[in-house]
């Protein structure tokens, strides 16, 4: 129990308490909990998730700018999980009765240790484990998954990560969302007009550290012709080895382009005024490199 871990717990409210004037069902009980750092200072935005006896997700949310949580939920058993970037997740129990409020207390979180950046070097993306995909709105209401087939890229990581520089190609053509007619359609000049612009074009400008595992990498994109300054926000997952025993780093980025900030303006209008393509893209990426060989 929380009680036990923390030596803190707080059960039943009294109604002059802080939770007066809160209305409570009354099959339910109120479970609050503050989540500190190591030196109890408060974690804002920590994600915090609860679960059933049954491991069912019960409700989920983000500690407030005071590192504290609070939620009405049905009397019973929990599991509290919660989490935050750079900090060891955290994993407990607590009861909640009816009518009555169980207060965790502190929850300290502990700083994770970090993943080793790769060596200072050449290194190469591998298409063949990596994927650039995007995501866009289709009529207002259902969603449109696609990706590029065929794309090459170098990094060279710098003696401090912040001088890492970034160049990648992707080869405009190969954009593939599993409908021929449609891709045919992208690739046509009312989109990528791809003979004429064959292909899209990174240049990374600098490399931020946002904390944790978290960075930015900010650059330069090329699409039809126009280049614009993008921001990835980027998770560094880590180094490990592949089959061969070959060393990899590996990293997931996100970020998002409107079309018309690269004059992709193309656009037909159904019933009532709707759009049929939206103007927000979603980029994400799953990256693996590997260091660059000796090949041409």
């Amino acid at each position: 129990m929380f009680d036990r871990l923390f030596g803190k717990r707080t059960a039943g409210a009294t109604r002059g308490g802080p939770l007066a004037g809160l209305a409570v069902p009354a099959s339910a009980g109120v479970l609050s909990c503050r989540v500190i750092d190591p030196v109890h200072e408060p974690v804002r935005q920590a994600e915090f998730v609860l679960s059933d006896a049954a491991g069912r997700k019960v409700l989920g949310g983000e500690t407030d700018p005071y590192g504290s949580a609070l939620a009405t939920v049905p009397a019973g058993e929990y599991r509290l999980a919660v989490t935050a970037e750079g900090y060891t997740p955290f994993h407990g129990s607590a009861v909640v009765t009816e009518g009555g409020h169980t207060g965790v207390g502190d929850v300290q979180l502990q700083v994770a240790p970090q993943p080793p950046l790769p060596e200072a070097g050449d290194w190469e993306i591998d298409p063949t484990h990596s994927q650039i995909g995007f995501t866009a709105r289709h009529i207002g209401l259902a969603r449109i998954h696609g990706r590029f087939n065929n794309f090459a890229g170098a990094v060279r990581i710098g003696e401090r990560m912040e001088q890492s520089a970034m160049h990648v190609v992707i080869d405009a053509a190969s954009i593939d969302t599993g409908v021929q007619m449609r891709d045919d359609h992208l690739r046509s000049g009312d989109f990528l007009d791809v003979g004429v612009y064959p292909t899209l074009e990174f240049h990374s400008e600098r490399f931020v550290h946002r904390g944790g595992s978290r960075w930015a990498v900010t650059g330069a994109l090329t699409l039809h012709g126009v280049s614009r300054t993008i921001t990835l926000d980027t998770q560094y997952l880590g180094l490990g080895n592949g089959l061969e025993g070959e060393t990899r780093g590996a990293c997931r980025a996100t970020t998002e382009l409107h079309r018309e900030d690269f004059t992709l303006t193309w656009q037909t209008l159904l019933a009532r005024g709707i759009a049929a393509v939206g103007s927000s893209i979603s980029i994400d990426l799953d990256v693996q490199i590997v260091p660059k060989t000796g090949r041409g």
